[in-house]
């Protein structure tokens, strides 16, 4: 009787937190109201470098997605409703817990009630509505060329971010935190997680072209500007990319 009552417990808080992620996520992607972005910095890898950069950061420089989301939202015809307002908070010390490699679905499920429960504890976001939370770890680009890929969970509207500490790099860590940012509004990656090239069509920013490549731009959740049919460069900032049809239906861009 008690585990069938423990059951019962733990089922009730699945379903109540299912139920605020739910409402939480149509809520932001409503566009009645001007959707908050808050970015918490963190240390990623304990280096010097990172610690001088994060203390570094204004929220100027997070200001640009707020002109680029502004700019995509125009192309679509809802220059007057849809906007976000990047959000500068203090850094955080602790990291956030990462994403399990080669996880089950099960492992899956208990990070990102982990993630959801660390970012409760340590990220306060005062104001009403939903917004957004991510959490940006910055790594020194002289001890690390590569790093892990970000995640972000729509339920919840959570995102963890792995950017540079290189102000140098700061307008392509843009690109990166707008991509993990519309991952917590529903949009999904478009393009081919082996090879990392953009798939067609819907991962091309001018699928359309004649001749079709190489492009000049980027759409953000194909990741890259596709060249050749096995070659794609990443763009050096958010003035090369634009949000794709695809991509603006799951935000409720379109209808």
């Amino acid at each position: 009787m008690f585990k069938a009552i423990r059951i019962f417990i733990l089922l009730f808080i699945l379903a109540a937190v299912a139920m605020a992620a739910w409402r939480a996520k149509t809520g932001a992607v409503s566009w009645k109201y001007t959707l908050v972005v808050n970015v918490y910095p963190i240390n990623g890898d304990g280096s010097a470098t990172a610690d001088a950069y994060v203390r570094s950061l204004t929220v100027d420089e997070f200001i640009p997605i707020e002109g680029f989301m502004q700019d995509e939202a125009r192309r679509f015809g809802l220059a007057s409703q849809a906007s976000i307002q990047m959000r500068l908070h203090p850094i955080i010390a602790a990291l956030p817990p990462a994403p399990p490699h080669n996880g089950s679905p099960l492992d899956v499920v208990m990070w990102s009630l982990q993630l959801r429960w660390w970012a409760y504890l340590n990220a306060e976001a005062k104001g009403p509505g939903p917004q957004v939370k991510l959490f940006v770890l910055y790594f020194d680009p002289a001890k690390k060329s590569l790093l892990e890929h970000s995640t972000a969970l729509q339920k919840g509207l959570i995102g963890r971010v792995n950017v540079f500490a290189s102000h140098e790099m700061s307008k392509q860590n843009n690109v990166i935190i707008a991509h993990e940012f519309l991952h917590t509004l529903g949009a999904s990656d478009k393009y081919d997680l082996a090879t990392k090239l953009p798939i067609f069509p819907i991962g091309y920013a001018e699928p359309d072209r004649t001749p079709t490549l190489p492009q000049a731009l980027a759409e953000l959740m194909g990741g890259r500007v596709p060249l050749t049919p096995t070659d794609a460069r990443i763009p050096s900032g958010l003035d090369e990319v634009v949000i794709g049809k695809a991509t603006a239906l799951e935000i409720n861009w379109l209808h």
